[in-house]
């Protein structure tokens, strides 16, 4: 199994990349994978997004050691997601307390990917927009850019808030699976080519094989996109694509 990735900062944005991205091993098995992408209108959205997984990073960390030393435990794949994500709900309520943080500091979109290497299946749920592409089959959620954030909910239930969530997929025998924030379809013109080629950049990026064997593959294809197709993302753009 191979493991690409490509964070880039939009065309039109000036001074920050306000998406993150993060792939992590969970214990001896699993991968945990999320893209995260900081409301423009709020405040220091940047500041969200890296911060939402720089704790998903450690919450990865610690239920590995814990597999070291729970062995006899057994869950379902979406109860050790929903678990993951119970932990991001209070390490950020903590922190919102602790450093007097407003709402409007902490809005990002989520997308999280929890995929089991031994059992070969996995689920993805966004929490606000974002795209997701599993061997060819592309699903966008779209709020209108009005998405529903994470932050917005803290003061409520866990358990309510997350029966709730409908933006889930399950796969099993991965191929090929991508996550991706909501640049990935921003993409426009920005300077003339000598030629009339036309090309999809979704499809380019999240579907097409070339450059497969290059562990730069996203970001050959993103130079590609720009230097010969003349087009690159508008709005800030990450990306995570899984392939066997």
């Amino acid at each position: 199994m191979k493991i690409y990735s490509v964070l880039q900062i939009g065309e039109y944005h000036i001074n920050h990349c306000e998406d993150f991205l993060i792939t992590k091993k969970i214990g001896s098995n699993k991968i945990l994978c999320a893209v995260m992408d900081g409301c423009s209108t709020a405040m220091e959205s940047q500041f969200a997004s890296a911060l939402f997984g720089k704790i998903l990073r450690k919450i990865s960390i610690e239920k590995g050691y814990e597999e070291l030393y729970e062995t006899s435990q057994v869950d379902s794949l979406e109860g050790e997601l929903k678990a993951v994500l119970k932990e991001l709900f209070k390490e950020i309520i903590v922190l919102k307390n602790h450093l007097m943080l407003d709402e409007k500091e902490l809005l990002t979109t989520v997308i999280l990917l929890l995929y089991d290497m031994k059992t070969d299946k996995g689920i993805i749920l966004s929490i606000g927009d974002g795209l997701i592409c599993i061997d060819g089959k592309i699903t966008e959620f779209e709020r209108d850019n009005k998405p529903d954030y994470l932050a917005y909910h803290l003061k409520e239930n866990f358990d309510d808030w997350y029966n709730n969530q409908t933006q889930k997929i399950f796969f099993n025998q991965m191929k090929n699976v991508s996550i991706a924030t909501d640049g990935i379809s921003s993409f426009t013109a920005v300077k003339k080519t000598s030629h009339n080629e036309k090309i999809d950049p979704i499809n380019y990026l999240l579907i097409d094989t070339d450059n497969i064997d290059s562990e730069e593959m996203l970001s050959l294809k993103l130079k590609r996109l720009e230097h010969h197709y003349g087009i690159k993302p508008t709005d800030d753009l990450a990306i995570i694509r899984m392939t066997k």
